[in-house]
């Protein structure tokens, strides 16, 4: 059961990583599309800035969980690499709960701006005006869909008996080549 939902949570978060990539091509689109309107034709933009905008926006609120599931995110890990697994595992849970509980302040946060636009039919104060509510609905989207992801992240910690054992990506990781008779001092 646990493991089903670990699969699908990391299933969604996928989905919602291959939205954000088509949501910044479609910005990426935006922008050359107005620069050959404006530069090229020399007429005026109307809609591609704010395309532009809330699309880059939203991509990074959809592909957050994305990023959680790969372990993309920038952080500190030095003190991990000096704890043993029972502290490691501890340290990865502690800062799972933080995580979770901070992203259902914002997905409460974020519920309540999209449902105030929706409401009261909020639109940007541009000549295009597109409803407020669909950029602001990527709020809510991300932070429930993290929410999700951080319980699975939890679930997965308290299930998997490696979680906690520190294995580096050789791709990114600095201690690839460190040891007696490698690295560029030998």
């Amino acid at each position: 059961m646990i493991e089903s939902y670990i699969l699908a949570v990391s299933n969604v978060s996928r989905a919602l990583g291959a939205l954000a990539t088509l949501l910044l091509a479609l910005a990426m689109l935006g922008i050359c599309q107005m620069i050959f309107v404006r530069y090229i034709m020399g007429e005026a933009t109307i809609w591609q800035t704010d395309f532009v905008v809330y699309s880059a926006t939203a991509a990074i609120f959809v592909g957050a969980p994305y990023v959680l599931l790969k372990k993309g995110h920038v952080g500190v890990d030095v003190i991990e690499h000096l704890v043993g697994d029972a502290a490691r595992l501890r340290l990865r849970l502690a800062g799972c709960w933080l995580g979770l509980a901070f992203c259902a302040i914002m997905l409460v946060a974020g519920w309540i701006n999209f449902h105030e636009a929706w409401a009261n039919g909020w639109t940007a104060p541009t000549v295009w005006a597109p409803p407020l509510w669909i950029p602001y609905a990527a709020v809510p989207i991300g932070f429930a869909m993290l929410c999700l992801q951080y319980v699975a992240e939890i679930l997965r910690l308290h299930t998997d008996a490696s979680a906690a054992a520190l294995v580096p990506d050789p791709e990114i990781s600095a201690f690839t080549n460190v040891g007696p008779g490698k690295g560029p001092s030998s």
